[in-house]
């Protein structure tokens, strides 16, 4: 039987969970604040790619709606020009532009590592901050090329 189903017994009923007793000695928690746990720098890696990677998806919406925009006529495409060319859209266009550099470069740290190179944990360790690393310089390059 699976754990939690009901059994009669006489005629009280008890779950199964309190009629077997446990045989696991696991001692782990088992309510877990998260912010208190140290991760390694690769499960941020691996989070931040996740989360880049939805971000990337809503973006992608944004930049259809400009690229419609811009290909609907010669006013339009000096209409989206001028509103590109204020800051908090240039700001929105820095951010793009980073996420899609980020989410790229742990794309091909993951191609890299299924090919057999860097699985070690002292391999994704490196990976990570390299990763990091390089997102960063990709970010300063494209703040200076939309600034």
């Amino acid at each position: 039987m699976i754990a939690g189903w009901r059994t009669r017994v006489g005629d009280t009923a008890m779950t199964l969970r309190e009629t077997v007793r446990s045989t696991s000695k696991d001692t782990r928690p088992v309510n877990l604040d998260i912010g208190t746990i140290n991760l390694p720098v690769t499960a941020y890696a691996s989070i931040t790619h996740r989360v880049t990677g939805v971000l990337m998806f809503f973006a992608s919406f944004l930049m259809l709606w400009a690229l419609d925009m811009s290909l609907a006529s010669e006013a339009s495409f000096n209409h989206v020009a001028s509103i590109l060319g204020s800051p908090f859209p240039r700001f929105v266009a820095w951010g793009i532009a980073s996420v899609l550099t980020y989410h790229a470069l742990a794309g091909v740290k993951h191609l890299i590592m299924d090919a057999g190179v860097g699985e070690t944990m002292q391999g994704g360790l490196i990976g990570a901050r390299i990763v990091f690393a390089l997102a960063l310089l990709g970010a300063v390059a494209w703040g200076a090329l939309i600034w």
